[in-house]
This record gives structure tokens, C-alpha cells and sequence, in this order.
């Protein structure tokens, strides 16, 4: 899972592990400088990520920038990214162009879609202000899931999903909460995610940008910075988004990235503003025969079920990222991904409460977390 943080201080040096890789990429920039127009000495770093991946931003002659994505051989494989950069341009949607690529040693030259997330325009406090935004953002992943097809993206599959599940007793309770589990807590943990993984697998599969957030959206204040052909580069007021942090793709549940977008790991939102989108999102994705009569599986023609099937799959992903977060502190040294982690344990309570199956999983996670069951849960905000 790939989490960007925001731009970092345009003046900040750029410090390298060591003067091999350094002299790497000084040798592999030279001859791309003269061909861009780069100017080597605005070299600084444009935003970090969950993972060993960094963005480094450049200046071009005429006032242009382009981003340099440094991931490490051994570490971190950009072959995906470029997989799928390929399928969501061909779908219209705006992305990074890749203007060189150093496959050998893990340095990618692309287009820079700008210096400020979706995230940082919206507040909590003002949902119709965040309205527009969340529209634009369904108009994509309408637009990413239409152009799926099988046999294209790794499948997310039952093994993935249990994978991910396990994160949360293995990070989150044994290794940031300290907790073993008796007998009996891990029998109702293991009966929780028998549940959790077949409702998911039930549903039908797309595309899966798999961090699709407002974290993961870039706002695109001039159309020229998107890229040449993308369906969306018309302009909107206030801007135009793009998409990063797509290299984790997979063919998986209909589900997963608008449960993401609305069960952000950054922002949280009342419950009838995350009706009132998922409910436009289905409606679109009924027209396009990604759910609904129309679609070849049929699923999915009632709200009702699209919504409790959203609900289930955000539990997935909740879990998941508990797991993440207490990782990346306890192991990458990266703290300020846990201080996220109530967020997710309310959306594991409000969703848990929802559901009388989940009933014995809201105990367990209270037991662990030391709190008491209220009597009625708020979906959104904590």
C-alpha cells in the first residue's frame, strides 16, 4: 500500500543513501537535462511514501517542473507502475507521463500534475464545499473501472484478501497493542474474516486503483500539465485531478477503491455525505454496466445490497490498514501513520455495529482497545 504525503519544503536538499547511488543518478539525469531543458541544481524533494519509493521535483527551462521517482532495485519495482500509467492513460484518465525510465537502477523521469493534493482543498467542517470535488473523483473511477478486463492486473484474490486481513492481529494487536489472543478471541477474529473475505469475493471484479483516497489526487491548477489525450484535461473550476499512487493495481471487488475514496485514511465524513456520493457513484456506475441490470453479472441493481457490500469491503481495508500503520511505525520507523489508527478502529466499530454477524468482532476489538460499546455509533467523523 502506497500512501503519498504532502510536498514537502521546496528548499529541502536532497540526501542520498550512498555516493554510488548518487553518482547513479547523476549519470543517468546528464543527458536528460539538455533534452528537457532541466535545470540539475533545483534538484529537492516533492513528497515521500509509505513505501522505499521518494518523488523528487525538477525545474525546467520556461518555469516547467517534472518529477523524478526514485525507487530502489531490490526494493521497490517500477514495472508495475508503468503498467499500469499505460492502462489508466489509455482509459482517459490523467496520470504522470514517463518521459525516460532507468529500469536497472529504479529512476523514472515523468510529468509533474502539480504541487497540491485534492485533500488539502477540502474540510470536514464544510461537505458542499467537498461536493464537486468527490464528483470529479467518481468521474474517474467511473472512467478506470469501464476499461477492465481479466487476465490484465495480478487478481485480488482470497489469498490477498487474508493476507491483508492478518495484518491487523499480527501489527496492530500483538505488535502495537501487546496483546495475545486467547483461544476463543482468535476463533471469533477467524470466523470474522471467513465473512469479511466471502462477502468481498461475492461481489464482482474491476479494475482496483487499491489507494484510491483524496491523498492519492492531485489538483492540476492548469490543463497543460496533464497529460496530452486525457479525457479529463478539460478544466474545472478549481482544477483538474490527477491520479497518482497507482503501481498496486489489481482486478478485484467493484467495491474496494470507492470504499476507499470514502473511507479515507485521512479525512472523515458524516454518514449522509458518504450515502450521498456512494449512492451518485452506483447511479453512474448502473449507466455504465459496471453493476447493476446492465452488467454481465447482474449484481448489484439495488442500493441496499451495493451499499451493505461497501460497507463490508471498507472493513477489509480498515483492518488492513490498522496493520499497515502500526508496521510502518514499529518497523520502517514512520510514526505519523499511526497517529491515524483511531481513525480506523471507529470505522472497525461504527461498521461492526451495523451488522449483527460482526457483533462478537465489535467485542474483540473493544476488549483490545479498552473501551465500551455505546449505545449508537456515528458512521463518519471522529
Amino acid at each position: 500500500m502506497s500512501l503519498s504525503t504532502a510536498p514537502s519544503s521546496t528548499h529541502a536538499a536532497v540526501v542520498w543513501p550512498d555516493a554510488a547511488r548518487q553518482a547513479a543518478f547523476s549519470a543517468w539525469l546528464a543527458p536528460l537535462a539538455a533534452t528537457h531543458g532541466l535545470l540539475p541544481a533545483s534538484l529537492r524533494p516533492a513528497s515521500a511514501d509509505a513505501s522505499f519509493r521518494r518523488y523528487l521535483r525538477l525545474d525546467a527551462a520556461g518555469g516547467a517542473s517534472l518529477i523524478v521517482m526514485d525507487a530502489p532495485p531490490g526494493k521497490e519495482d517500477c514495472r508495475p507502475f508503468a503498467q499500469v500509467q499505460g492502462l489508466m492513460q489509455a482509459a482517459g484518465l490523467p496520470v504522470p507521463q514517463i518521459h525516460a525510465w532507468d529500469e536497472a537502477n529504479g529512476f523514472m523521469l515523468l510529468s509533474d500534475l502539480g504541487t497540491q493534493t485534492a485533500i488539502e482543498r477540502l474540510d470536514e467542517a464544510r461537505p458542499q464545499d467537498a461536493h464537486a470535488w468527490y464528483m470529479q473523483a467518481v468521474d474517474l473511477l467511473i472512467a478506470w473501472q469501464r476499461a477492465s478486463r481479466p487476465d490484465v492486473l495480478p487478481v485480488y484474490d482470497e489469498a490477498l484478501l487474508r493476507r491483508e486481513l492478518q495484518l491487523f492481529p499480527d501489527w496492530y494487536i500483538a505488535r502495537h497493542r501487546g496483546r495475545a489472543l486467547a483461544d476463543n478471541q482468535q476463533a471469533v477474529l477467524a470466523k470474522a474474516f471467513d465473512a469479511i473475505v466471502a462477502q468481498n469475493l461475492a461481489v464482482p471484479s474491476v479494475f482496483v486503483h487499491r489507494d484510491f483516497m483524496m491523498r492519492n489526487l492531485m489538483v492540476a491548477d492548469a490543463t497543460p500539465m496533464l497529460p496530452e489525450g486525457a479525457r479529463f484535461a478539460l478544466g474545472r473550476p478549481g482544477g483538474s485531478l490527477g491520479v497518482l499512487d497507482f503501481q498496486d493495481a489489481v482486478y478485484g471487488p467493484v467495491t474496494y477503491d470507492i470504499a476507499s475514496l470514502l473511507r479515507d485514511a485521512f479525512i472523515s465524513w458524516e454518514e449522509d455525505f458518504v450515502i450521498d456520493i456512494t449512492v451518485r457513484y452506483w447511479e453512474k456506475a448502473r449507466k455504465a454496466g459496471i453493476v447493476g441490470a446492465a452488467s454481465s453479472s447482474g449484481w448489484g441493481a439495488d442500493f441496499g445490497e451495493f451499499y451493505r457490500a461497501v460497507d463490508w469491503m471498507a472493513l477489509q481495508r480498515h483492518l488492513k490498514v490498522a496493520g499497515i500503520f502500526a508496521r510502518l511505525t514499529l518497523r520502517d520507523g514512520k510514526p505519523r501513520y499511526l497517529a491515524d489508527a483511531p481513525r480506523f478502529i471507529a470505522y472497525i466499530r461504527a461498521t461492526c455495529a451495523r451488522y449483527r454477524e460482526l457483533a462478537p468482532l465489535l467485542r474483540l476489538v473493544d476488549d483490545i482497545e479498552g473501551t465500551q460499546a455505546a449505545m449508537g455509533y456515528a458512521f463518519g467523523r471522529i
